[in-house]
């Protein structure tokens, strides 16, 4: 007995998700529990366990294709199953085989079907879109095909992303065939040509007509690469080029396309981007800069190295800033807070959970250190350490990523002096640690080369007035001057 795996919700309130990676194939002999796929969300990459032991006969979707939560993914082979769910899932495989049966639930009903296709309803972690209680309108199924699914797979009605085309389907003979190099012939239905969606949007920017075409991929499905050879282009696998208006020349269009690059705005990338601009639009941003003689600093870092309570641990300037950081929201707790607009109120927190911004290969990344104000100095290292090395890796978890409530951005490590960092959204201030320099400095009444360093606070000016993020600002330089401060407000 076959049984689909459907995208669960994740966490959230995620409602789409990116195949990253399959870790099976079909033929595979898999276990419950076994990790078969890796997606990206707008928040994590997160490996997907298998609920199911048995034989994968059918991976669903493709690596690189995004796919709402509830939609199958892979479909595995459980063998006999025993008791009500078993007997029902029979039930329903018997009755999409016979003549004259209803389509299954992952069908699309004719374009005439007077029902509206079933809504999106919430749904808890692990399980699908429930579907609406509209029926649809039964009609004759097409041959079934030989192989694993009993029923029909979902074919959406007009072969051209949306466009109207001939019944025929696109071939001579008035009906469309799955292919001439398919093991296992057979007819579609009228108007039908099989296309994954990113395929018809592909062809339907390139302004090529689905129904056209012979399908080179599995049962003579149309693939991406039938698109671009039908428009003339080369495969490109980070995007494509748009269509070329009659406008615009021939030659210059060539060339265009020979120079530009389109890269997909998905997962981290999308969500970093849409908070961002929800930050900057939302939260009236102020920035003050302060540049500060870490001399001292730079050498408690090197002592901290020497110390068996570091061993193993990597122990960096930023461990210092920090632990600065936390003891200035400890002085002045209003700056770890949030503004709640719905009830009109500033929420401040009186714990800390210290958010270290993140350059990953997957995009920027903000995952946080829960409880930072109560760890030690070796304990806090050892937690940077790991979350960095977990985010960078791509297994930061959606819970390591939510719930921050202050931010430090180190752009020292790309050989940047300063900035003026965006607010994570929700909190009310970010500090951006710059690189640290030699540079001539008066110290002591005399001139000498230093260690210094450019510190930057950008607050929420609802909630930190200058007065105070001046404060905090000065606190953090104060101890990073003199290291011994920290213990001195702790």
């Amino acid at each position: 007995m076959n049984k689909e795996f459907k995208l669960p919700d994740v966490g959230e309130g995620l409602t789409e998700a990116d195949i990253v990676s399959w870790h099976v194939k079909p033929g595979d002999t898999i276990e419950d529990g076994q990790v078969i796929v890796e997606i990206e969300t707008a928040k994590a990459v997160v490996e997907l366990p298998s609920p199911y032991a048995g034989t994968v006969t059918g991976l669903l979707v493709e690596e690189g294709q995004t796919v709402d939560v509830g939609t199958p993914i892979i479909a595995v082979d459980v063998g006999g199953t025993d008791g009500v769910a078993g007997a029902a899932a029979q039930a329903a495989v018997q009755a999409a085989t016979e003549p004259g049966a209803t389509e299954p639930e992952s069908a699309v009903p004719d374009a005439g079907a007077d029902a509206p296709p079933p809504g999106r309803q919430a749904v808890l972690v692990g399980y699908g879109v429930k579907p609406g209680s509209t029926t649809r309108r039964a009609r004759k199924k097409p041959p079934t095909r030989p192989g694993p699914y009993p029923s029909s797979p979902a074919m959406p009605q007009g072969g051209s992303g949306g466009r109207e085309v001939p019944p025929s389907g696109g071939s001579p003979g008035g009906q469309g065939v799955w292919g001439t190099g398919a093991p296992h012939a057979r007819k579609l239905p009228p108007g039908g040509t099989r296309a994954k969606p990113p395929v018809r949007r592909l062809a339907r920017d390139l302004g090529v007509d689905l129904s056209a075409l012979t399908g080179s991929g599995p049962e003579g499905s149309v693939t991406r690469e039938d698109v671009q050879q039908a428009a003339g282009e080369a495969t490109v696998r980070s995007g494509y080029p748009a269509a070329p208006s009659d406008e615009r020349p021939a030659a210059a269009t060539a060339s265009q396309q020979e120079t530009e690059e389109r890269i997909p705005v998905r997962g981290v990338r999308k969500h970093t981007a849409a908070a961002m601009v929800a930050s900057a639009f939302t939260a009236p941003h102020v920035t003050e800069f302060l540049q500060v003689d870490v001399t001292e600093t730079m050498a408690a870092v090197r002592r901290a190295r020497e110390l068996p309570e570091f061993a193993e641990v990597k122990v960096s300037p930023l461990l210092f800033v920090a632990k600065a950081l936390l003891v200035a929201v400890g002085r002045h707790p209003l700056v770890n807070s949030t503004w709640d607009e719905a009830a009109q109120e500033i929420v401040v927190k009186h714990y800390v959970n210290l958010g270290i911004a993140v350059a990953a290969e997957r995009g920027l990344l903000v995952p946080n250190v829960k409880g930072a104000q109560a760890l030690s100095l070796a304990r806090l290292a050892r937690a940077l350490d790991e979350l960095a090395a977990t985010a960078r890796s791509g297994k930061a978890t959606p819970g390591d990523l939510t719930g921050g409530t202050i931010t430090i951005t180190n752009v020292g490590v790309f050989g940047v002096d300063a900035g003026t960092p965006i607010l994570t959204p929700g909190e009310a201030a970010i500090l951006a640690f710059g690189q640290v320099r030699d540079t001539p400095w008066v110290h002591q009444g005399e001139l000498a080369v230093r260690k210094v360093t450019t510190l930057s606070l950008s607050f929420d000016h609802r909630i930190v007035d200058g007065q105070l993020g001046s404060a905090v600002l000065r606190d953090v330089g104060s101890m990073l001057e003199d290291p011994v401060r920290m213990l001195a407000w702790s």
